[in-house]
């Protein structure tokens, strides 16, 4: 047992640590990218190509032909059908504005480190629209990857499935502080993300949604909400305008509707459990057998 506890926390590190170290990859090309040719975005391609090969890669393509089957396996990305992939982008979306509104009304009841947005004032359009959709593609594949991919189905093989949802939701935790400050109200608040994410995955056996609603995420909070950030500020409750009671309802209204779609999902699919037996079957134990 002592083995098997080390060596699932020596995976999950490494999921998280290869995840971090992939976006820092794109952090230093894009740096390198605008400070050589800022006209010319092809940071955007390099990066593209690198994720293209990284997304092939971890899915059991090429090379060692005797992990293809568990890289397939780990990175989670089998076609969902069709009503249950409208339906889980339903649920996500309609959380996702929630999650939205919720972050408004926090920027405007508590002081949060928030997050810095980048300043494209002095580069094209082609360049800045190019490197905020591939650096939400960035976030978006190499987290659902990592996390929801290789993490969540490791985890899912030892623990119950929701308890893997939140294992997760909690490991990656000091990953956000580290960049968005560690303010109770935002760590709070991407536990509650990641949960969300995790339960897509979770629903439907596959990343493949939850990617879709984590990019369209990113590009809201990269070109929109982040940049947005410094006018809102905290006052004492009541103090706020009608705005913020209107987000406030917002918030509530889409919550309650994305609950309703999550239990209409988690209805219509098979059980976590179903799918974490069949991991534990396919996926090679230390020994190198079958689980």
């Amino acid at each position: 047992m002592f083995r098997r506890a080390v060596s699932l926390v020596a995976f999950c590190f490494v999921a998280l640590s290869a995840t971090l170290i992939l976006q820092l990859v794109w952090s230093g090309i894009l740096t390198t990218n605008l400070k050589l040719s800022p006209g010319i975005p092809w940071s955007v391609a390099v990066m593209g190509l690198l994720l293209w090969t990284i997304w092939r890669y971890f899915g059991g393509a090429w090379w060692p032909a005797s992990t293809r089957q568990a890289r397939r396996r780990y990175r989670r990305a089998e076609p969902v059908p069709a009503r249950t992939f409208a339906s889980a982008t339903a649920a996500g979306l309609l959380a996702l504005g929630a999650l939205i509104a919720l972050w408004l009304v926090i920027g405007q009841v508590v002081k949060v480190p928030g997050n810095r947005s980048a300043d494209f004032a002095n580069y094209s359009p082609v360049t800045v629209v190019s490197v905020i959709a591939m650096a939400s593609l960035v976030g978006a594949v190499t987290e659902e990857l990592g996390l929801r991919g290789y993490m969540l189905t490791r985890l899912e093989a030892q623990v119950s499935g929701w308890g893997a949802v939140v294992i997760v939701a909690l490991v990656v935790a000091p990953g956000h502080g580290m960049t968005q400050g560690f303010a109770m109200p935002t760590l709070l608040w991407y536990f509650v993300v990641d949960v969300m994410l995790g339960s897509l995955a979770l629903l439907t056996g596959s990343i493949l949604p939850g990617i879709l609603v984590h990019l369209v995420g990113l590009l809201a909070f990269f070109s929109i909400i982040w940049p947005t950030d410094r006018y809102r500020h905290p006052a004492s409750l009541g103090q706020q305008g009608q705005a913020f009671w209107i987000e406030v309802l917002a918030c509530i209204a889409l919550a309650t509707l994305s609950f309703l779609v999550f239990r209409h999902l988690a209805s219509a699919t098979p059980s976590s459990r179903g799918y974490s037996i069949k991991v534990a079957r396919d996926i090679p134990t230390e020994s190198g057998t079958g689980g």
